[in-house]
């Protein structure tokens, strides 16, 4: 703390992210009690260090239980509440959930043009809990403070001058300027500038000139827009809650309403599961056994070049140009050329229309994308993406050709799925410097980024797979090198339990059913339809005997020409007259191939209920998951997890099928798979960790 004129300045500075942990805000409150007990201060600013406001309270501090004499920034909070002193919270870059509460507790509050402002604790399952769901509608209204809580994102410092939450916009020397502020209000106070202004005294409304004999409405309507609780909505019905509270109640009331609800989300499962996740995110640049090297390379100066025009490619070179990062893309097919340069406008001009981009900024990020069927053009790049046919001989003959184009310092990298990167790497003289990119489509949009590892990629090339990740926002996850990485490897197992249901009679549109009850944003067929069933059928093929299914029902339907939505028919059918075309119909065609397939395979009818149809999906995942923990493909429980949340859709309030094993209780999990591998066959033999886990009744998530 300095002081100086009658104005103390209070500095958080708790790196990385000034995070209000519990030992911090003990310091702070020692900070502050000495500023109340100095006659000579009149005014306190509040700023922070790091080139952050701060990033809100320490997340690692709500699993813990609090100790006696703990500190919070509840207590912070309270503190400069009881005050008549004047509170100026001067605020630059980031000012988030519990830095956000802090700033609103004071009087003003002034912030530099590039803040940004929010509440985003609806992402981990909670609600903001000193203060943020009482402060913020009455400062704003209740129905604009439910919608920036609702989002979790963050808004601009504009913005937040527009809403009411930022008195202004400071120019210059934002410490200096707070401090005049304070000096002058403090010393000087007017009806406009009073020396005091506490937003608890202030009486929240629900805000457009709605008046408040609507609020029981107007929340119904809130709860009916929101996930049902047993669906991830669980926190912003709590948070409904909460607001509704700060426009009935009194101030002290509602806190201890908000206090009340907040305990109970902090403990609860969807809360956990969201926590989980997000601690798996902060450890997945976390590589045991190996130092990844700081690279010196900054990848948005860098070259990037991609070879293939198709889906994959050309969401590839959006998802580098919407970085900034210019790509050269090398196909021979004009048609291809063309297709590409299509999606790759449409997709600039979609977001112009929506106000993403300005038109400038849409057309350059356009034209940064340069279409060549000359493949010397990619003799400059620092980092070339293949995204040809998913095929080993083509893809070796690709990175044969790469290696005696590309400078010898160049990363050559693969976006297979499924194929070995070792062997696709023999076909270079420089093996270490070649890895996997597994983009997931659409690689544009998709946030997942599987980082491949062969026998020989060096530390230098993981560092810079993370590095690319960073620079396109991916969450990059590291595998080995095994069929199908981490996802795919998984998804073969929970496909072939889909598959089984079906062929046993449980009809596909009834099968997804269950899977989007439990929260998947499709089920298993569906999903197949997106991807292709062409697609799938070749995969299969290439494992032989491993990806020999029961019956021929998924190369029959390729022979029908039923390939998926690409087709408008696969496992469902699809019309174009409703909605975009993806609305899967079910196709009672389908389930007469399915069945005749499974009487000639001998295989008898049974029902299966909701609860089995779950569990062997489900189930398939967690003990392929466990599989891959032991082989060293994956990592850490929580990398699967993280693949699975932001590949495939997992639920995150489940936290990803390792983390759900765990809520669901691993010893009752490998209990059902060993009761399923006694009943199906040797492809649900359980793996040895998850046994070993279970009998030590271990957490499969921290394995």
């Amino acid at each position: 703390m300095s002081a100086g004129d009658g104005v103390a300045v209070i500095t958080l500075d708790n790196p990385p992210v000034n995070a209000l942990s519990f030992a911090y805000c003990k310091q702070l409150l020692t900070a502050i009690e000495s500023a109340e007990r100095d006659p000579g201060v009149r005014a306190v600013v509040i700023t922070g260090a790091n080139g952050i406001f701060s990033a809100g309270a320490d997340v690692n501090d709500f699993a813990a239980e609090p100790q006696a004499d703990a500190v919070s920034v509840r207590d912070i909070i309270a503190a400069i509440e009881r005050s008549e002193k004047t509170y100026v919270a001067a605020i630059d870059g980031n000012c988030l959930g519990g830095g956000l509460e802090l700033a609103l507790a004071c009087d003003y509050r002034g912030a530099s043009a590039r803040s940004k402002l929010g509440l985003p604790e609806i992402r981990l399952g909670l609600i903001p809990g000193a203060g943020g769901t009482q402060r913020l509608p009455r400062l704003i209204g209740a129905r604009p403070a439910l919608e920036l809580m609702l989002k979790g994102s963050s808004i601009s410092a504009e913005r937040a001058v527009e809403l009411g939450v930022l008195d202004e916009i400071t120019g210059g020397e934002l410490t200096e300027t707070a401090s005049e502020f304070a000096r002058r209000v403090a010393d000087h106070p007017t009806a406009d500038a009073p020396r005091k202004r506490r937003i608890s005294a202030r009486e929240a409304v629900i805000g457009d000139g709605v008046p408040k004999i609507a609020l029981p409405y107007v929340a119904a309507q809130a709860h009916k827009m929101v996930p049902p609780e047993e669906k991830g909505g669980l926190a912003a019905h709590k948070l409904i809650d909460a607001v509704q509270a700060a426009v009935e109640m009194p101030f002290p009331l509602g806190i201890a309403r908000e206090s009340r609800l907040f305990e109970e989300l902090v403990r609860s499962k969807p809360s956990l599961g969201l926590r989980h996740v997000f601690f798996a995110e902060r450890e997945l640049s976390k590589i045991p056994g190996v130092t990844l090297p700081q690279t010196q390379r900054d990848i948005g100066g860098e070259r990037v070049g991609v070879v293939g025009a198709g889906t994959m490619g050309s969401g590839i070179a959006i998802a580098f140009a919407q970085s900034g990062i210019p790509v050269t893309v090398v196909d021979t097919n004009d048609e291809a050329v063309e297709r590409a340069r299509q999606t790759v406008m449409g997709m600039f001009m979609y977001q112009v229309q929506k106000g993403k981009l300005t038109q400038e900024e849409g057309w350059k990020r356009a034209q940064s994308i340069t279409f060549t069927e000359d493949w010397n053009e990619l003799a400059a790049a620092d980092l070339v993406v293949e995204a040809v046919f998913e095929n080993l001989g083509v893809k070796r003959d690709v990175f044969a050709k790469l290696d005696g184009i590309a400078e010898p310092d160049a990363f050559l990298a693969t976006n297979t799925s499924t194929l070995d990167i070792d062997r696709i790497a023999e076909a270079t003289k420089r093996p270490e410097r070649v890895l996997g990119l597994h983009f997931f489509v659409p690689a544009n949009i998709m946030p997942l980024l599987e980082i491949v590892r062969g026998a020989e990629t060096s530390p230098e090339a993981i560092a810079f797979g993370f590095a690319v990740g960073k620079s396109l926002r991916k969450k990059a996850v590291l595998s080995g090198n095994a069929f199908g990485f981490i996802g795919n490897r998984m998804i073969f197992d929970y496909l072939r339990e889909a598959m089984a249901l079906a062929e046993e009679g449980n009809a596909p549109a009834r099968v997804d059913a269950v899977m989007r009850n439990f929260g998947f944003p499709m089920g298993p067929f569906a999903m197949s339809d997106l991807s292709g069933l062409d697609v799938g059928r070749q995969i299969a093929q290439g494992r032989g005997d491993e990806g020999k299914a029961r019956t021929d029902v998924l190369g029959r339907l390729v022979e029908m020409g039923r390939l998926g939505q690409k087709s408008m028919a696969g496992f469902f059918k699809y019309d174009r007259s409703i909605g975009r075309g993806r609305e899967p119909i079910a196709d009672p065609v389908v389930e007469e191939i399915f069945a005749g397939e499974a009487r000639a395979a001998g295989i008898a009818p049974r029902h299966a209920d909701d609860v089995e149809v779950r569990e062997r999906l489900l189930y398939a995942l967690v003990n392929r998951g466990a599989y891959l923990l032991e082989e060293g493909v994956a990592l850490r429980p929580g990398d699967i997890d993280i693949v699975y949340v932001y590949g495939y859709g997992f639920p995150p309030h489940h936290g990803g099928p390792m983390w759900y094993a765990d809520e669901v209780g691993l010893d009752r999990v490998y209990a059902r798979i060993r009761e399923f591998e006694s009943q199906f066959g040797p492809q649900w033999k359980p793996s040895a960790l998850l046994a070993k886990m279970a009998s030590f009744d271990k957490e499969l998530a921290h394995a």
